[in-house]
């Protein structure tokens, strides 16, 4: 049994709409093994070590139902099991995760194994764990590998727990999250620790532990002094202890003589109550003090030290939130029990755990505990009487064991007054009071106290769980005041996916609020782009780019390119869209990362749909993304069709519902809204650039898409026009998107196209343009596309009727010999009727390019399908067909004519032989005059071949009997 392969899903995806880990598991002989084949002992054994897993109710939907699924008939299978460990395994760890699936993954003994994580490598270790307790518990004989030496359940299980405790948000930082999500509001971890982004966009805020995105520096500043506090605070006349900062033994002894016995020695900025020692009586205590300080901060505080009851008092945005007595971690005698065994049984409550995993923290007889004991000439053999309180720590932190009392409503207003002018005095928004007093529920002007500390990051732990009394929502409190109800904590996220025509429909959305005033963020298969400026190069398609968006403080809008790609690496980033578009569904990328038909990917490109909440926009006139409807819970549908008579459409309009329809007038074909029985004409495609005066088809369809959502998005009508009319398909606004150059005597039309759908679009619409000349195409596909795909991008270029085909490679081989795609989709054209002599073979693209330029003649059109958009595009602009290059070219071009002259032969490869060194980037030098010299070439289309060399021998081309 092992895993083959790993997925981690950031966010929604066609597995769920929130963070998994997909395991390709392989049980290899243990697919013969289900549960029952294993035995009792088995599931015994496993119920021993993880007894949560009684809880799990599985596909019965109630405790017991997955124990039932393991015992009953032949039981289940390991890689059902190992899905339902790795999530108990989280549960033990306070990760609250419940989401699992386990099913085939086509081959036999393979599996997909699914479960939910919160952090990552979390997830990951959790199933690395899970695997080694099964191959633990099967007998011997069937464990394909030996377990680690020295392995234990205990151990592994608790290391486990403290690994899982590291990388987890601390339990503050995590309750502001889930106030956070309660009031959907969404959030990113930016870093390892707590650094973490609220929201989205200009709205977001960070907080960092309990220190936000509002807190003044200067203010943390200050109350990391606690010599300046304590100053501050007795300039306002609140109650603060006598204080005095040594940086020596001698001087602490000095001071605590001065401030008067007994005293307090802590560090000068430590927190969490560390090396603090308190009510030292004489100048021994005091020198013992002062080191154990030092440990911790070279200057050390000693102060006055006063009685009465540990208090913090936390105060958000000027207002008392909560209130808690807190004591020192201790135990109780009862007359019988040594303290040791008081401490195990007081760390048997369930809700004490290793450090923040529960609300209560374990006890420990650590150096201090034992120090304590010494200091009552006890031991942890010793029993202590009955009621007798025995103190374990010496300060109350909820860290080192101790516990705290909700007290809230019993606060005397004074002591109310107090807390919040300390807080507002420091100039914190979030900050937590530390306040000695006999009595929480009388003045201190009567009873008095002090306060001893004020806290910039307080801890949210002891009122969110109090060990007794009511717990405070005050997480609440700081989602309330970084985001009034009145404010928005989000911008308008819209999200693409489709088969065709992604990018130039996100970059149309993006110009069109661009235009409208807004600072937009656009993810692309070129970048990354913010306000217009690219930030990023690359095919930024993923939640990796959305992130980038989503996270930049100056956008205002996102717009986000969603590939097929990145929906089945790492699903997608943000939890909801506003917006979610699916253009089409087309057959791309078949057999590719276990999606084998254009069904199951309608599925994964469905998610987009799923998760939009205002408007989900589909195509009508797709089948695949017409059903989408019934997958998602947006408040609206948004049909675009460019069949006025759609049935379905009508239906809907009729209903009150929304669509874009592409109707036919006097003038044109106009693009026209449809909402709550409101018919709004928008715009003629023949206005539009982007379709070549309504001719593109294809782009007609991107800019109804980009109107709808830009409509859904709430973009005033005049500017989605305004948009639309100044939106062209320039290299610079869409490179590699119907690029159309006209500044040669012959038109030529760039396009990234690579599947048949894309294909047969252009195809269309050159043979729909007027063209005085020839038609000419240079044809490529992709090299990890299946045989039958790349044989369907030549079926729909043969329907094109181009006069002259040239057929090349993508620079990627991507699994594909030199040849082996240019040849496929030569003899795909002849198969489909296109005659020899129109078909060229020429493998590399640079070159394959330049001899269609070459080619073509005043009046032509010439479509180019490019891989390497920037280098072909220069390559077009940079074309000159006079002068020395015309007698470059020269020599080549009677190559070709002397072998169209060569009986039954077509010239199908001018390019680098085998023999030759592959991939040069720079032009070879003018050949020289062609010798035609016949050879037998049987790995080529035909049995019978001719080779053109120049003198020097160099192959120029081949032709091959067809």
């Amino acid at each position: 049994m092992k895993i083959l392969d790993r997925s981690t899903y950031v966010g929604p995806s066609h597995y769920a709409h929130f963070p998994v880990i997909r395991l390709e598991l392989d049980l290899g002989p243990l697919e013969q093994w289900p549960t029952m084949r294993l035995g009792q002992g088995f599931v015994d054994a496993l119920l021993a070590a993880l007894p949560g897993l009684a809880d799990h109710g599985c596909s019965y939907g109630e405790p017991g139902g997955f124990v039932r699924r393991m015992t009953e008939d032949e039981g289940t299978w390991l890689g059902h099991v190992l899905e339902h460990v790795a999530i108990e395994l989280q549960n033990a760890a306070a990760v609250k995760v419940t989401f699992g699936k386990t099913r085939e993954a086509g081959r036999p003994g393979v599996y997909d194994v699914v479960f939910e994580y919160e952090q990552e490598d979390v997830g990951h270790e959790a199933a690395d764990v899970a695997l080694t307790l099964l191959t633990a518990l099967l007998p011997a004989s069937l464990r394909a590998e030996p377990l680690p030496e020295g392995w234990s359940w205990d151990a592994a299980r608790d290391e486990f727990i403290r690994y899982a405790q590291r990388r987890a948000l601390g339990p503050s930082t995590a309750s502001i999250v889930h106030a956070a999500e309660a009031r959907e509001i969404p959030w990113i971890r930016l870093n390892d620790q707590s650094l973490i982004q609220l929201g989205y966009g200009k709205h977001q805020q960070r907080i960092q532990a309990t220190v936000t995105s509002r807190t003044p520096h200067i203010a943390v500043e200050i109350a990391s002094d606690k010599e300046e506090t304590n100053k501050i605070l007795a300039n306002l006349g609140l109650p603060v202890p006598r204080q005095r900062l040594v940086q020596s033994e001698s001087r602490a002894v000095g001071a605590a003589e001065r401030i008067g016995y007994p005293v307090v020695c802590k560090p000068y900025n430590a927190n969490h109550g560390r090396g603090v020692s308190v009510n030292l009586m004489t100048p021994d205590e005091v020198r013992a003090a002062f080191h154990r300080a030092q440990e911790h901060s070279r200057s050390v505080i000693v102060e006055s030290f006063i009685t009465g009851h540990d208090h913090r008092m936390l105060v958000v945005n000027g207002e008392l939130v909560a209130a808690a007595k807190r004591m020192p971690g201790h135990v109780v005698g009862d007359g019988v029990h040594t303290v040791a065994q008081l401490v195990d049984l007081v760390n048997q409550d369930p809700r004490r755990g290793i450090g923040h995993e529960k609300v209560l923290t374990r006890i420990e007889l650590d150096d201090q505990a034992l120090g304590l004991l010494a200091k009552r000439e006890m031991t942890p053999a010793s029993v202590p009487a009955a009621g007798d309180e025995v103190l374990l720590r010496l300060t109350a932190n909820l860290s080192t064991g101790g516990t705290a009392t909700d007290v809230t409503d019993v606060v005397h207003p004074d002591n109310v007054e107090m807390a919040v002018r300390a807080i507002q005095a420091i100039g914190l928004d979030v900050g937590g009071v530390d306040f000695l007093t006999p009595d929480i529920t009388r003045s201190y002007k009567d009873v008095g106290g002090a306060i001893c500390e004020v806290n910039a990051a307080p801890g949210f732990r002891m009122h969110m769980a109090p060990s007794e009394g009511r717990p405070r929502d005050v997480a609440g409190k700081v989602i309330d005041m970084l985001f009034p109800r009145e404010r928005a904590a989000t911008i308008p996220i819209a999200a693409v996916t489709g088969t065709n025509g992604k990018t130039t429909t996100v970059r149309m959305l993006a110009h069109i609020h661009k235009l409208a005033g807004k600072r937009v963020g656009l993810t692309t298969t070129d970048g990354v782009y913010i306000d217009g400026q690219r930030t990023v190069e690359g095919d930024m398609t993923g939640p990796t780019a959305a992130r980038i968006v989503l996270s930049d403080p100056q956008v205002e809008v996102a717009v986000l390119e969603t590939a097929r790609g990145g929906l089945l690496r790492a699903g997608m980033a943000m939890r909801h869209v506003d917006v979610g578009a699916v253009l089409n569904v087309q057959p791309d990328h078949l057999g590719q990362k276990g999606i084998d038909t254009v069904e199951q990917l309608a599925e994964v490109k469905r998610t987009v749909a799923e998760i939009a909440r205002d408007t989900a926009v589909l195509n009508a006139d797709d089948p695949l993304t017409l059903r989408m409807a019934a997958y998602t819970e947006a408040r609206h549908v948004c049909y675009v069709t460019m069949d006025p008579g759609h049935a379905l459409v009508r239906e809907h309009i009729r209903a009150g519902g929304r669509a874009i329809a592409l109707e036919k007038g006097v003038n044109g074909e106009m693009i026209t809204i449809y909402d709550k029985g409101a018919h709004i004409p928008l715009l003629w495609t023949h206005l539009i650039p982007a379709t070549l005066e309504g001719k593109a088809l294809h782009n007609v369809q991107n800019a109804m898409f980009a109107a709808a959502m830009a409509f859904a998005m709430g973009v005033k009508l005049e500017d989605i026009r305004h948009g639309l009319r100044t939106f062209d398909t320039s290299f610079f606004q869409a490179p590699g998107r119907l690029n159309v150059y006209d500044q040669h005597p012959f038109r030529v039309l760039f396009d990234y196209g690579h599947n048949a759908h894309a294909v047969n679009e252009l195809c269309e619409l050159a043979n729909r343009l007027d063209v005085k000349g020839r038609r000419l195409l240079v044809l490529s596909a992709p090299g990890d596309r299946r045989d039958e795909d790349i044989r369907a991008i030549a079926e729909v270029a043969a329907r094109g009727r181009f006069d002259h085909y040239v057929c090349r490679r993508d620079d990627p081989l991507r699994g594909r010999g030199e040849e082996e795609v240019p040849r496929m989709l030569a003899a795909a054209l002849a198969a489909h009727g296109v005659a020899a002599d129109r078909i060229t073979v020429i493998v590399d693209e640079q070159q394959a390019i330049d001899a269609a330029l070459r080619m073509a003649q005043p009046g032509d059109l010439l479509l180019v399908f490019a891989d390497a958009l920037a280098r072909g595009w220069k390559q077009i602009v940079n074309f000159r067909a006079g002068g020395a290059a015309a007698r470059e070219a020269e020599p080549v071009a009677q190559a070709q004519r002397e072998a169209r002259a060569v009986p039954r032969a077509q010239v199908i490869d001018i390019a680098p032989a085998d023999d030759e060194v592959k991939g040069a980037s720079a032009p070879r030098p003018a050949p020289s005059p062609v010798v035609v010299e016949p050879v037998r070439a049987a790995r080529l289309l035909g049995d019978e071949a001719s080779i053109i060399r120049d003198e020097r021998g160099v192959i120029l081309a081949r032709t091959a009997d067809d």
